[in-house]
């Protein structure tokens, strides 16, 4: 059982809700529909899981000497990756299908939470892409940092799905959102608020 005044329950309970936040701005759209670039940088629905389940393989894997089971998996990348395309983590090849990315970002979450398991969280690990002089931090630090990572990258996706179909909010049975609201209206309030200005 969770109990949530336990800092490592605490922990894994709400990096799960931030995942689940992601993952489900992807539902009930197309292969086109994750993948099509939403911004002049590229940013697309199915790059934004690939790269959340790729930082969290780094910071609870390696960092703290434990290694990514499925190194075959095509969805895995290795540090080398980003000397020849350092976006690697942000776009999906073709030959993986959204189903299979969300298996493996699925999988990375239990590889993940299992962390909370084998360590306490003042165990230190060193994070090899952090300078030098922090790279040297605890599960419980890691555990927040790749926290607000994936809450930052959830927003994202949010704003993106609401740009495709409308759909909008934190998860599917509460999303935060007012159901009957004058959108429009309440759009068109905060525009003329905003042409007061030059």
């Amino acid at each position: 059982m969770v109990d949530l005044s336990q800092p490592a329950d605490a922990l894994r309970t709400y990096l799960g809700r931030a995942r689940e936040s992601l993952v489900w701005k992807l539902e009930g759209l197309t292969e086109r529909e994750v993948r099509l670039p939403r911004t002049p940088t590229g940013t697309n629905l199915l790059g934004i899981v690939l790269h959340c389940a790729n930082v969290e393989i780094g910071y609870f894997g390696p960092t703290f000497g434990r290694a990514w089971p499925d190194t075959d998996d095509p969805a895995y990348l290795t540090l080398d990756v980003y000397d020849d395309d350092p976006q690697a983590d942000w776009w999906v090849p073709a030959e993986i299908s959204t189903a299979d990315l969300l298996d493996f970002h699925r999988r990375v979450g239990d590889f993940a939470d299992a962390a909370f398991d084998e360590l306490a969280l003042d165990t230190l690990g060193r994070v090899p892409w952090w300078p030098e002089e922090r790279a040297t931090t605890s599960l419980h630090r890691i555990a927040i940092h790749v926290m607000s990572d994936i809450a930052r990258h959830a927003g994202q996706a949010d704003v993106l799905r609401e740009g495709i179909d409308g759909a909008a909010g934190m998860l599917p049975g509460a999303t935060n959102i007012p159901g009957e609201f004058d959108w429009p209206g309440y759009v068109a309030r905060l525009t003329a608020i905003a042409d007061q200005f030059p």
